[in-house]
């Protein structure tokens, strides 16, 4: 597997996996409804604002994370491919690009990615709830974690 920053040409792959990926999460957290494509939501939603990361797997494209300077803010993997390590790797990858200690939300009820950032060191510190970014028009509740980035360049052990 291969963690290189975002290409242009990769455009086309990463609206593929977010779109398979965002049904899953919105489902997991009671918001199957609430789904727009990342080509209708992103630029709104700041994607082109963060340091985008993508990991390949024999030149395809199977996952992307976007970070900014205090906060994780993208991060998706193919369904096709859960449970491979790919979701860790991109976490690690964001952890040694930042640097420094990071945030992000979570959607109440996605149990898996909860687990991710709890194994990687990141504390849920409240718990929100407000409108769902990205489709304003749904109440949503969200975990707000956070991460001292302690763990900077040693490998995180756990369950993706």
């Amino acid at each position: 597997m291969l963690i290189r920053p975002y290409q242009a040409s990769d455009w086309r792959r990463i609206c593929v996996v977010h779109d398979a990926a965002r049904k899953f999460e919105l489902a997991a957290s009671g918001l199957a409804d609430a789904f727009f494509t990342l080509e209708e939501t992103g630029e709104a939603e700041g994607l082109f604002e963060a340091t985008l990361l993508v990991a390949e797997i024999d030149s395809e494209v199977v996952g992307f994370a976007g970070f900014t300077e205090d906060e994780v803010t993208w991060l998706y993997v193919d369904p096709a491919r859960y449970r491979q390590g790919i979701g860790r790797a991109l976490v690690e990858a964001v952890l040694r690009g930042s640097g420094k200690p990071l945030s992000l939300d979570v959607l109440a009820g996605n149990a898996a990615a909860l687990a991710l950032y709890q194994s990687a060191g990141f504390k849920i510190v409240e718990t929100i709830s407000g409108k769902l970014a990205g489709n304003e028009r749904f109440a949503a509740t969200a975990h707000v974690l956070h991460n001292s980035n302690s763990l900077l360049g040693k490998s995180i052990a756990g369950q993706d």
